[in-house]
């Protein structure tokens, strides 16, 4: 895919990281525009930030991952981007497979960078989890969504504009797809490697919540505005 593509890097304590996801996405798609959103850190992420991305939005209070990605994204559309790509600070997904995801948008609207279960050091809590959260998203959007938790992704502006997802924090991320999946757009997927450094911000129990009620909304039909 050609034209304009904006990076969103939602980042929360990950002054350590995020300078060289940065420099990542320098190297892989130098003519993106980088935004950085700081969702309230204690660190020095928002110096970070600052100093490396493109574009820097700085929360004064933790707000969650769904609010930072939100106002990434509005950055994103108002630079006029054709595409979006959004991965996540603490280096766990290589910024090399970037220009993977946005090439693949020639034949979709959402491409999700995929981990392989049982490869690489995965946990084991976190492959059943993950299992699971694809079986049910797999129901409930009528189609292929083999890791509905990536925070790896690139789609099309047109989506970003039309899908208005629920929530704050990880619940943002799986409801977005589901939204985009019962509006027809094309999902497809792209396997990256499965890296795992600092721990994860995701709570097992109060996320994990989050996302089973995003489930339940949608299979309830309470999902749809």
């Amino acid at each position: 895919m050609t034209g304009l593509v904006a990076c969103v890097i939602p980042a929360l304590n990950a002054a350590g990281s995020v300078g060289a996801v940065v420099r990542g996405l320098r190297a892989s798609v130098p003519q993106a525009i980088i935004i950085g959103v700081d969702d309230g850190s204690s660190d020095d992420t928002a110096l970070v930030i600052g100093a490396q991305c493109d574009r820097a939005l700085v929360f004064g209070r933790n707000r969650g991952k769904g609010a930072a990605l939100r106002a990434g994204f509005a950055e994103a559309l108002a630079l006029h981007s054709d595409a979006v790509v959004a991965l996540d600070a603490d280096g766990q997904h290589d910024p090399a497979y970037a220009p993977r995801l946005v090439a693949a948008l020639d034949h979709a609207d959402v491409v999700v960078g995929t981990r392989q279960r049982g490869v690489g050091d995965m946990p084991f809590r976190r492959r059943m989890t993950n299992a699971l959260s694809a079986a049910a998203a797999r129901r409930l959007a009528g189609c292929e969504l083999a890791d509905p938790q990536s925070g790896f992704r690139a789609m099309r502006s047109a989506v970003v504009r039309a899908v208005n997802a629920r929530g704050d924090r990880y619940e943002f991320e799986t409801d977005f797809l589901l939204r985009a999946a019962r509006a027809g757009f094309r999902i497809a997927a792209v396997p990256i490697p499965t890296i795992y450094g600092p721990p994860s911000h995701f709570r097992q129990m109060r996320d994990g919540l989050r996302v089973v009620a995003i489930f339940c909304r949608h299979a309830w039909g309470g999902a749809v505005e």
